[in-house]
């Protein structure tokens, strides 16, 4: 069955989380990987960094389109010399266009020192109005989580807010589990 294009973009499977938050930048997955009702791998990483480490990406949805997609990201970073806004605005065009790429389904959260985005195939380069991103299936309980840790308790860092959000996510979709994967930058906002 063919997925309607409006429901692209709407992954099982996984949760990633981004934070940025006192002078850090963190992103957290969880290491579930599911076919159908059956996880088969309890401690997928699905956190990477990019280009001399300076770029943090977390990936949702089918496996091995999300790493063709950092695979591609990878490159336009390389040819841009590292200019991630223009990188990922190239990225996302050559997504829609490409016979090759255009069926690729997956999200990417990517973060720089700088600024956070959410990358998609459908054509959206989304900055979050409050440094808070989420996807996967259980993107919208962690963006819940973490909107209310920044709130209630703003003396928890990135990393903290990145993990406990994710903790709760994972007690409440049936597709993200505990085991989490983090990564961090400083950052200058």
């Amino acid at each position: 069955m063919r997925k309607r294009e409006g429901e692209r973009g709407r992954h099982r499977g996984t949760t990633i989380i981004m934070v940025r938050h006192q002078g850090k930048v963190a992103v957290a997955g969880d290491g579930q990987v599911s076919q159908g009702p059956a996880v088969v791998k309890h401690s997928a990483r699905k956190i990477k960094r990019l280009y001399n480490d300076k770029i943090i990406c977390g990936i949702a949805g089918a496996t091995a389109d999300a790493l063709a997609i950092l695979d591609r990201l990878e490159e336009e970073l390389n040819q841009y010399s590292g200019n991630f806004t223009r990188a990922a605005v190239e990225l996302t065009k050559k997504w829609r266009t490409d016979r090759g790429l255009r069926h690729l389904e997956a999200v990417l959260l990517a973060a720089d020192k700088d600024i956070s985005l959410m990358i998609s195939g459908v054509g959206d380069i989304l900055e979050p109005d409050d440094d808070v991103l989420a996807t996967g299936s259980g993107g919208y309980y962690a963006l819940a989580a973490a909107r209310a840790l920044l709130k209630h308790a703003p003396n928890l860092t990135a990393e903290e807010i990145c993990r406990e959000s994710m903790k709760i996510a994972a007690k409440i979709c049936v597709y993200t589990n505990e085991e989490i994967y983090l990564e961090s930058l400083d950052s200058t906002v």
